[in-house]
């Protein structure tokens, strides 16, 4: 897959995998979803969901998905930090760093429905 497709080639580094820590195949992906396994990657090729390679399998990180939905906010945030020049990995690092301004992980944050405070920081990386 291409950059494009919101899945990075090269294998995970140890740092970042290791602050994301749960991770889900795109299959798994689909059963939670309740999607069919085209729209995964459909939903990947859309910026709306993130996948890296591990092992040379792509994975989704477990926190990505809840209640059987992509968490609200996520599709917007990977956009912002697209457009601010982010790589998956470098994304991937700074939802699941923590942040004390939140306080917690910008995509715990999204989690508990507070996308507003994660996409300002998201938007300030820009400038």
């Amino acid at each position: 897959m291409t950059q494009t497709h919101a899945t990075v080639e090269s294998d995970l580094d140890p740092r970042t995998d290791a602050l994301v820590g749960d991770w889900i195949d795109l299959v798994e992906a689909a059963e939670r979803l309740n999607l069919k396994f085209n729209r995964i990657k459909q939903l990947l090729a859309e910026r709306k969901l993130l996948a890296v390679r591990r092992d040379g399998h792509p994975m989704v990180p477990a926190a990505f998905i809840a209640d059987g939905q992509v968490i609200k906010g996520l599709p917007g945030t990977l956009t912002l930090l697209s457009d601010a020049g982010f790589d998956e990995v470098e994304t991937l690092r700074w939802l699941f760093t923590p942040d004390d301004t939140l306080p917690g992980t910008p995509v715990q944050a999204l989690a508990e429905n507070r996308g507003t405070e994660v996409r300002r920081r998201a938007q300030a990386l820009a400038f």
